[in-house]
């Protein structure tokens, strides 16, 4: 039944479009037969569309040089971490309590919280953006999971490559609580 019923509205349908086919060529035919040269401006005439009169959205002059220009800003407090070939990241937050933690790479700010871990890493990991810190007691390294890339190695703190001290992570923390 359903077959059929949509068998009969394609038939109309273009039984319809046919009857106004037909009729479209008939006006066509008899404009064209008595005043040819009318009819071709005529044509030109409707083809084009008129200019609208003002614009509906307005835009600022200047807005996309501003949207590409904008960058988020170091935050205040972050600690550098300088990298291998010249990479550099900046992090803020107390990677011994804190839940989250902000990096700044390619100046662009990261919101990345903890991930548990059973290897004594820090590791901070934000499934949206891709982006996952690892930090172990001598380096840290900053991960992309958008195409499977190691952004960073080899980042240390400047105290970290002056004085050869551990990363601070939770775990060395509580190393040193325990003894």
């Amino acid at each position: 039944m359903n077959k059929l019923l949509i068998a009969s509205v394609v038939g109309a349908l273009s039984l319809s479009g046919m009857l106004a086919s037909t009729s479209a060529l008939a006006a066509d035919a008899t404009t064209t037969t008595t005043t040819p040269a009318k009819s071709t401006t005529a044509k030109k005439a409707v083809a084009k569309r008129p200019a609208p009169a003002r614009r509906l959205i307005k835009r600022k002059p200047g807005a996309e040089a501003k949207a590409a220009a904008k960058v988020d800003a170091i935050p205040d407090g972050a600690t550098k971490w300088s990298c291998n070939e010249g990479l550099a990241f900046y992090l803020k937050g107390d990677m011994k309590r804190d839940q989250v933690v902000t990096v700044n790479w390619a100046k662009k700010d990261y919101q990345l919280p903890r991930e548990t871990t059973t290897t004594g890493a820090d590791r901070f990991h934000d499934a949206a953006s891709g982006m996952d810190l690892v930090v172990i007691p001598t380096k840290a390294m900053l991960f992309s999971d958008k195409d499977s890339s190691r952004l960073a190695d080899e980042c240390k703190t400047d105290e970290m490559a002056a004085a050869g001290t551990p990363a601070p992570t939770q775990s060395n923390a509580l190393i040193k609580n325990v003894k």
